[in-house]
Order: C-alpha cells, then sequence, then structure tokens
C-alpha cells in the first residue's frame, strides 16, 4: 500500500481525483476540490515515534473499521468528522472522506490505569502531568478515578511530551481546555464502561479533536485503536502493539534507525490487531 524512503519518510501512492497532501507515521492525507479530506490508514506501523520499516498485513483495513465502530458508539457524546466511507477502489476498507478541521495542537489523553510513561512519571513525583495520585500505586494499578493527561503533537521522529493541563491551557486556550478535557474523559469511560462488557480492560487511549467550519468541536483522526489505545485482558495480556514494542525494545537503542522486524514478529502482531477487532467488535476480521 506504501513504500518507505529515510528515516520517519513513508511515501504515499497516488489516487486519482486527491490531492496529496502530507504523509505521516500511519496514515496518508488526500484532499479533493470540494475540500473534503481522503484518511487512508496503512499498514505502517509505528514505535517510539519512529515508522518502522516493515508493515503488518491488514493493520490499515482493521484500524479503520475499529474507529468507525467507536465513531458510531459514542456519535452521542461528540460530533466526529466521518463524511462517508464510499472511497476509491484502492483504498477501500482502509480509507474514509472526512470533513477538513482546524486541529487543537495537543493530543488529549486519558487514563483509567499507571502504566507506560504515567507509571515512570509516578515515580518520580506521584503524580502524572499534574494529577496527584494515591501513594502505593504499582504498575498496572486502577486508578481512583480516570484522569486526563494531554501531551504536545510531535514530528515524526520527535517524542510527544505529556503536559499538564495548564500547559495544554496556554496552547490551546483555557475555555477550550476544559471542553476538551471533559469530551476526553467522557469518551473514554464511556468506551472503558463498554470494553469491560467484552472482557476488556481499555487501560488508557488518546483523542485528537479540531474545530469544523462552524466551530463546533469534533473528533477527528482515529479512535480506540490499538495503535492510540491500550487493551488488556484481565490479566493484564495485551491486544495492541506493546508486543512489537518490546521486541524492538531488546534489538534496537531506538537512537539508530529501527531494524527490519522478522515474520514471526509481524505475523503475531497482525493477530494481536485482529484479536482486538474480534474481541472489540464480536465480528471476525475478513
Amino acid at each position: 500500500m506504501s513504500g518507505f524512503g529515510a528515516k520517519g519518510a513513508p511515501t504515499a501512492p497516488e489516487i486519482n481525483g486527491w490531492k496529496h497532501l502530507r504523509t505521516g507515521k500511519v496514515r496518508d492525507l488526500y484532499i479533493n476540490e470540494k475540500r473534503e479530506l481522503l484518511i487512508v490508514a496503512s499498514d505502517r506501523i509505528s514505535a517510539f515515534d519512529w515508522v518502522l520499516p516493515t508493515e503488518i498485513p491488514n493493520k490499515g483495513e482493521i484500524l479503520t473499521q475499529i474507529s468507525l465502530f467507536w465513531f458510531e458508539l459514542l456519535s452521542d457524546l461528540v460530533p466526529n468528522h466521518i463524511i462517508s466511507t464510499d472511497v476509491p477502489d484502492i483504498v477501500r476498507g482502509r480509507a474514509v472522506i472526512a470533513k477538513e478541521l482546524n486541529m487543537f495542537a495537543i493530543e488529549c489523553v486519558a487514563r483509567g490505569y499507571l502504566t507506560g510513561s504515567g507509571w515512570i512519571e509516578y515515580q518520580r513525583s506521584q503524580s502524572v502531568c499534574g494529577n496527584l495520585l494515591p501513594p502505593g500505586l504499582q504498575d498496572g494499578s486502577q486508578l481512583p478515578e480516570s484522569i486526563f493527561t494531554p501531551a504536545t503533537k510531535a514530528e515524526i521522529g520527535d517524542h510527544d511530551l505529556n503536559i499538564d493541563f495548564e500547559s495544554a491551557a496556554k496552547i490551546v486556550g483555557e475555555s477550550e481546555a476544559t471542553e476538551l478535557k471533559r469530551l476526553t474523559l467522557a469518551l473514554y469511560n464511556r468506551a472503558k464502561d463498554y470494553a469491560s462488557t467484552r472482557e476488556i480492560i481499555l487501560v488508557d487511549t488518546k483523542f485528537e479533536f479540531g474545530l469544523d467550519k462552524d466551530g463546533v468541536i469534533t473528533l477527528g483522526d482515529e479512535a480506540l485503536t490499538p495503535d492510540s489505545s491500550r487493551f488488556w485482558d484481565q490479566n493484564h495480556n495485551y491486544f495492541d502493539k506493546q508486543y512489537l514494542r518490546d521486541y524492538s525494545v531488546s534489538v534496537w537503542d531506538r537512537k539508530s534507525e529501527p531494524p527490519t522486524i522478522p515474520q514471526e514478529i509481524v505475523d503475531r502482531t497482525a493477530a494481536k490487531y485482529e484479536e482486538a477487532f474480534f474481541k472489540l467488535t464480536g465480528r471476525k476480521f475478513n
């Protein structure tokens, strides 16, 4: 579906009737004469803010279908950017036509469990992004209540930085940050409750929001996928890209360009994505 150039520089295919705007870590973005966006999810995978040189089969289709599932389930809480799924045949199943949004320059992260960068910060300060937490928590502990932990948006190859609410407010404005926090936690808590009915723990997730042409805050990008979320079963086994991240740590210093991923790791990672799709939607990926 796509190729790769130098560090963090994947290439995007040409699509008739659509002008290529930019290429991200996973998605390729196009625009047409009506100012509609074509958002294409590739099979690329990123880890530690690098795009890895090995694709994961069917990943883009799974991400798109999971996002559509959540957009529909959460549509009463916030508008989303979807216009249509009637896309060119070359990207059918892995793309959507969406509204053009003026995106907020922060990532809106919600956490219900302590792990990852939050666990690292907690060990230093007993807090995460300005949220003071109780003493004695462990890696994987459930938090007393869900917390909002925004982050800056990084370019490919750079690192997202966790920030506190006050820093987010300086970037997007006080009232906007307050509403983004409310929406993020409402979406996360609804999704977390649903996931629990599927015997899945939604550990944390990232949302991205923008303003539509009428100034309405709208959910964009993706929603609650294995790329943007951590999913665990009741024993804290995961259904996301953590398996590949763990392998990468064992063979890569994260300073040089990432290595090619062995076929066994590719296959197991692909299976994790398919399992996440099935567990969340109740449908097997075709």
